[in-house]
């Protein structure tokens, strides 16, 4: 029995038969079914080419995007607060650091406010020839109190001003040298021993009320109707004992008058403190803080005024 040499020829394979027609040369198989060719395929759906994506949108436009590499990001935007004609937030502060800066500037004014009057009374009271030259001249203090109540106003009632650096300044330093010379004025018509105790029970209470307001959980400025309501007590009966005592000096009628302010005027120091201090219902706006240390310091002088007429003797 014979065995061939060579295999047998692939054509003649029957599990593999050969098509029809044969099979196509290398290299010249056609497209079947529309294959196409490599490189050339088509763009399905608008799918871009290799780096032809397009550009994210920027950071905090509408998009989706992130910020370059090295550029600063924008800050988070905060809620508008609610500011009144008189300054004052109906929202508490979030930024604690913020906050404690407004509390530090408005309390170096107030000292700086302090400082200067204390001065001014000094001389008043220890410079004999300005005690008697204001003693003889009534209206210097009268031109002193008109000054005084025009600044006064232009700082509480206009905004314009008291935000506007250095305008809020000037009109501020305008109107500590008036308060002082006012209040000077006053003082050298009292003795000298009552308005050294007067101020120190001022400052007693003027420290008191401030520690106080730091720990106390009350919230004095939720009461604000009932601060305009003794603002309007205060304002009556000031005009009512000046009317009275222009005529005949009752003694306790001025006494219970000062009495009655020396009460009313520390509880609107702590209500103005809370306003600086803030963390309660209402607080100062961030840009008031000339508005601030006005209210303050004039608190503190209307209760040195109104313990001055209590313990001083003229």
């Amino acid at each position: 029995m014979s065995h061939p040499h060579e295999p047998p020829p692939y054509d003649k394979d029957p599990l593999y038969p050969t098509p029809p027609g044969g099979y196509p040369p290398p290299g010249g198989y056609p497209p079947p079914g529309g294959y196409p060719p490599p490189g050339g395929y088509s763009q399905p759906g608008g799918y871009p080419q290799p780096g032809g994506y397009a550009p994210p949108a920027p950071y905090g436009q509408p998009g989706y995007g992130y910020p370059p590499a090295g550029a600063p990001v924008p800050p988070m935007p905060t809620l508008p607060m609610n500011l009144g004609d008189d300054g004052i937030v109906t929202t508490d502060w979030d930024d604690k650091k913020v906050r404690h800066a407004f509390v530090r500037k408005v309390y170096a004014i107030i000292s700086v406010q302090l400082l200067v009057t204390v001065g001014i009374i000094s001389i008043f009271i220890f410079v004999s020839p300005i005690k008697t030259f204001v003693s003889r001249n009534v209206g210097v203090y009268y031109a002193s109190y008109a000054v005084f109540l025009v600044t006064y106003l232009t700082l509480a009632c206009c905004e314009g001003p008291r935000r506007r650096y250095p305008w809020n300044i000037i009109l501020l330093a305008i109107f500590t040298l008036a308060m002082g010379f006012m209040t000077g004025t006053i003082s050298s018509w009292y003795d000298t021993k009552a308005v050294f105790i007067a101020m120190i029970i001022t400052a007693i209470v003027a420290i008191v009320v401030t520690v106080f307001c730091f720990q106390t959980k009350v919230d004095f400025t939720s009461c604000t109707g009932l601060f305009c309501v003794l603002g309007i007590v205060v304002m009556v009966t000031g005009i009512v004992t000046a009317i009275v005592l222009s005529f005949k000096y009752i003694y306790w009628l001025h006494m219970l008058y000062a009495a009655l302010g020396a009460i009313v005027f520390t509880l609107f120091l702590a209500y103005d403190t809370q306003l600086v201090l803030g963390n309660r219902k209402r607080a100062l706006g961030a840009e008031e803080y000339v508005y601030g240390a006005l209210r303050i310091y004039t608190d503190i002088m209307q209760i040195f005024l109104s313990v001055l007429q209590l313990v001083g003797r003229r």
